[in-house]
């Protein structure tokens, strides 16, 4: 299990993901209302790091843009390389 340490920015134009040294600043369509940046979020890590959503789990900061997120079954090295 690895814990990445996310700065999500709703509302954007388009997806995008920029590594920050060990953090990472996710760009998303959704806006913040009802869950959908953060279901947007799931979607769009699950696809990157190929692995399933259930894997991955918002662990604090579910209600504002600076979050921690668990991910099972790869490293966080694993994870920053698939980021990019």
């Amino acid at each position: 299990m690895a814990l990445l340490r996310v700065r999500v920015i709703p509302k954007a134009s388009k997806q995008q993901i920029i590594r920050e040294g060990d953090r990472v600043k996710i760009k998303l369509v959704s806006p913040p209302q009802d869950g959908r940046a953060n279901k947007e979020l799931k979607q769009l890590l699950s696809k990157r790091l190929k692995i399933p959503k259930s894997n991955i789990k918002i662990v604090s900061g579910e209600h504002f843009r600076e979050k921690n997120i668990s991910i099972h079954g790869l490293s966080l090295e694993e994870i920053l390389e698939r980021l990019g």
